[in-house]
């Protein structure tokens, strides 16, 4: 799972490179699809990653400053940066007994679900993923090639010889 989050993590900041490429205007303009703009889905990104682990499955007292707040690149970066300081130490700790434990979600309606550790862990590096698809497609709507979503060739794994 560890892998799964550095991989996400890497391609988070590429993304984020890459958007220094691109003018503010692009990156606020309405798009077509999932949540219609990339630099607020990159936000929602973070927002969603910090929420289930941080404030979710920890437990933690959180606050998620509202887009407005956060609505330029250089900030939703910072804002990216706090989050991950907090989440990392939680991800690279994670072991087996973890896996099933119980955290409980209160839905927007008020309800209860209860979900495990690792059902959510997943989760949040699915949702990611399905966001970076979607960064990939506006990325070529404005003629720009999109960051690569490969896992191989990141050196995520180490291939020294046992």
């Amino acid at each position: 799972m560890l892998k799964l989050f550095e991989y996400n993590w890497q391609v988070r900041r590429d993304w984020f490179n890459w958007c220094e490429t691109v003018s503010e205007e692009e990156l606020l303009k309405r798009r077509i699809g999932g949540l219609g703009y990339i630099l607020p889905t990159l936000y929602h990104i973070v927002a969603v990653e910090y929420g289930w682990i941080c404030g979710g499955i920890e437990q933690k007292t959180i606050e998620i400053p509202p887009f407005e707040e956060v609505a330029r690149l250089p900030l939703v970066k910072e804002f990216s940066a706090r989050c991950h300081a907090e989440i990392a130490p939680f991800v690279r700790g994670w072991n087996d007994s973890l896996e099933n434990r119980i955290m409980v979600d209160i839905t927007d309606e008020g309800e209860h679900e209860p979900h495990t550790f690792g059902e959510v862990m997943r989760h949040v590096i699915a949702h990611e993923i399905h966001h970076m698809g979607q960064l990939s497609v506006w990325s070529r709507e404005i003629g720009k090639p999109p960051v690569t979503a490969n896992v191989i060739g990141r050196g995520l794994f180490d291939l020294t010889e046992t």
